[in-house]
Protein backbone atom coordinates (compact mmCIF):
# COMPACT_ATOMS: atom_id res chain seq x y z
CA UNK A 1 0.00 0.00 0.00
CA UNK A 2 1.95 3.09 -0.89
CA UNK A 3 -0.57 5.76 1.10
CA UNK A 4 -3.52 5.01 2.94
CA UNK A 5 -5.71 8.12 1.35
CA UNK A 6 -4.37 7.26 -2.34
CA UNK A 7 -7.65 5.65 -4.28
CA UNK A 8 -5.23 5.23 -7.89
CA UNK A 9 -3.77 2.49 -8.82
CA UNK A 10 -0.52 0.56 -10.27
CA UNK A 11 -0.10 -0.72 -13.86
CA UNK A 12 2.49 -2.14 -15.54
CA UNK A 13 3.04 -1.00 -18.96
CA UNK A 14 2.44 -3.33 -22.13
CA UNK A 15 6.03 -3.85 -22.42
CA UNK A 16 6.40 -7.74 -22.18
CA UNK A 17 8.24 -10.55 -23.40
CA UNK A 18 7.21 -11.38 -26.91
CA UNK A 19 5.06 -14.27 -27.59
CA UNK A 20 3.04 -16.69 -25.75
CA UNK A 21 4.40 -15.64 -22.75
CA UNK A 22 2.81 -12.38 -21.79
CA UNK A 23 -0.09 -13.74 -21.05
CA UNK A 24 1.81 -15.08 -18.03
CA UNK A 25 3.62 -11.88 -17.44
CA UNK A 26 -0.01 -9.88 -17.42
CA UNK A 27 -2.04 -12.59 -15.03
CA UNK A 28 1.31 -11.60 -12.92
CA UNK A 29 0.03 -8.53 -12.55
CA UNK A 30 -3.75 -9.16 -11.37
CA UNK A 31 -2.42 -11.44 -9.16
CA UNK A 32 0.29 -9.34 -7.59
CA UNK A 33 -2.54 -6.78 -7.41
CA UNK A 34 -1.86 -4.42 -10.65
CA UNK A 35 -3.69 -3.52 -13.17
CA UNK A 36 -2.73 -4.24 -17.17
CA UNK A 37 -1.59 -1.47 -18.84
CA UNK A 38 -3.42 -2.88 -21.61
CA UNK A 39 -3.36 -6.42 -22.88
CA UNK A 40 -2.50 -5.57 -26.68
CA UNK A 41 -2.84 -2.47 -28.98
CA UNK A 42 -6.27 -3.15 -29.10
CA UNK A 43 -7.43 -2.25 -25.96
CA UNK A 44 -6.59 1.58 -26.07
CA UNK A 45 -5.52 3.98 -28.98
CA UNK A 46 -2.47 5.09 -27.64
CA UNK A 47 -0.39 8.80 -28.68
CA UNK A 48 2.59 9.11 -28.63
CA UNK A 49 5.17 12.13 -29.78
CA UNK A 50 5.33 10.56 -33.16
CA UNK A 51 1.50 10.22 -33.72
CA UNK A 52 1.56 14.12 -32.75
CA UNK A 53 3.86 14.80 -34.88
CA UNK A 54 2.24 12.88 -38.11
CA UNK A 55 -0.47 15.37 -37.73
CA UNK A 56 2.08 18.10 -37.63
CA UNK A 57 2.02 18.70 -34.11
CA UNK A 58 -1.43 18.98 -33.53
CA UNK A 59 -2.75 16.92 -30.63
CA UNK A 60 -6.07 18.12 -31.17
CA UNK A 61 -6.09 17.02 -34.65
CA UNK A 62 -4.41 13.83 -33.32
CA UNK A 63 -6.90 13.12 -30.66
CA UNK A 64 -9.95 14.01 -33.65
CA UNK A 65 -8.24 11.40 -35.63
CA UNK A 66 -8.10 9.15 -33.26
CA UNK A 67 -11.61 8.98 -32.17
CA UNK A 68 -12.87 8.74 -35.46
CA UNK A 69 -10.86 5.77 -36.18
CA UNK A 70 -11.56 4.32 -32.86
CA UNK A 71 -15.57 5.05 -32.10
CA UNK A 72 -17.04 5.80 -29.11
CA UNK A 73 -15.99 2.66 -26.68
CA UNK A 74 -12.52 2.83 -27.06
CA UNK A 75 -10.03 5.22 -25.07
CA UNK A 76 -7.67 7.07 -26.17
CA UNK A 77 -4.54 8.31 -24.26
CA UNK A 78 -2.12 10.96 -24.97
CA UNK A 79 1.59 10.77 -23.96
CA UNK A 80 2.25 14.45 -22.63
CA UNK A 81 5.60 16.29 -21.95
CA UNK A 82 4.09 19.57 -20.32
CA UNK A 83 0.63 20.40 -18.63
CA UNK A 84 0.16 22.71 -21.68
CA UNK A 85 0.16 19.08 -23.64
CA UNK A 86 -1.99 17.24 -21.01
CA UNK A 87 -5.01 20.21 -20.90
CA UNK A 88 -5.32 20.76 -24.98
CA UNK A 89 -5.47 16.42 -24.74
CA UNK A 90 -8.00 16.56 -22.40
CA UNK A 91 -9.63 19.58 -24.01
CA UNK A 92 -9.73 17.56 -27.36
CA UNK A 93 -11.37 14.88 -25.55
CA UNK A 94 -8.87 12.78 -24.55
CA UNK A 95 -9.98 10.34 -22.00
CA UNK A 96 -6.19 9.68 -20.20
CA UNK A 97 -3.34 11.96 -19.89
CA UNK A 98 -0.19 10.07 -19.35
CA UNK A 99 2.39 12.89 -17.84
CA UNK A 100 5.47 11.21 -18.84
CA UNK A 101 9.24 11.90 -17.37
CA UNK A 102 8.58 13.90 -14.44
CA UNK A 103 9.79 14.71 -11.66
CA UNK A 104 7.88 13.75 -7.98
CA UNK A 105 7.08 17.94 -7.57
CA UNK A 106 6.20 18.93 -11.11
CA UNK A 107 4.09 15.96 -11.60
CA UNK A 108 1.87 16.61 -8.65
CA UNK A 109 1.72 20.47 -9.93
CA UNK A 110 0.48 19.48 -13.04
CA UNK A 111 -1.68 16.85 -12.05
CA UNK A 112 -3.69 18.96 -9.89
CA UNK A 113 -3.89 21.75 -12.72
CA UNK A 114 -5.18 19.01 -15.55
CA UNK A 115 -7.69 17.89 -12.37
CA UNK A 116 -9.09 21.43 -11.45
CA UNK A 117 -9.82 21.78 -15.37
CA UNK A 118 -10.73 18.53 -16.02
CA UNK A 119 -11.58 16.48 -13.46
CA UNK A 120 -13.31 13.36 -15.09
CA UNK A 121 -10.14 12.79 -16.82
CA UNK A 122 -7.45 9.52 -16.18
CA UNK A 123 -3.84 11.41 -14.83
CA UNK A 124 -1.21 8.94 -15.54
CA UNK A 125 2.55 9.24 -14.22
CA UNK A 126 5.14 6.83 -16.37
CA UNK A 127 8.37 7.53 -17.15
CA UNK A 128 11.28 6.37 -14.79
CA UNK A 129 9.06 5.56 -11.46
CA UNK A 130 10.90 3.15 -9.48
CA UNK A 131 10.23 0.81 -6.62
CA UNK A 132 12.29 3.55 -4.52
CA UNK A 133 10.51 6.96 -5.63
CA UNK A 134 7.39 5.41 -6.55
CA UNK A 135 5.88 6.94 -2.98
CA UNK A 136 6.96 10.10 -4.20
CA UNK A 137 4.67 10.26 -7.21
CA UNK A 138 1.31 9.93 -4.92
CA UNK A 139 -1.16 12.11 -4.87
CA UNK A 140 -4.99 12.67 -5.04
CA UNK A 141 -4.83 14.01 -8.61
CA UNK A 142 -2.98 10.79 -9.76
CA UNK A 143 -5.15 8.25 -10.77
CA UNK A 144 -2.58 5.57 -12.43
CA UNK A 145 1.16 5.37 -11.28
CA UNK A 146 2.61 2.92 -14.36
CA UNK A 147 5.83 1.32 -14.92
CA UNK A 148 7.97 -0.54 -17.01
CA UNK A 149 9.52 -2.26 -14.75
CA UNK A 150 6.77 -4.98 -13.36
CA UNK A 151 6.82 -7.48 -16.20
Amino acid sequence: ELHPDWAGAIAGTRKVTPGSFRIVEKYGLVVGGCNSHRLDLSQMTMLKDNHIWSCGGDITKAVKLARSAAGFSTKIEVECQSVEEALVAATAGADIVMLDNYTPAELKEDARKVKAQHPKVIVEASGGITHETMCDYVCDSVDIISRGDLT
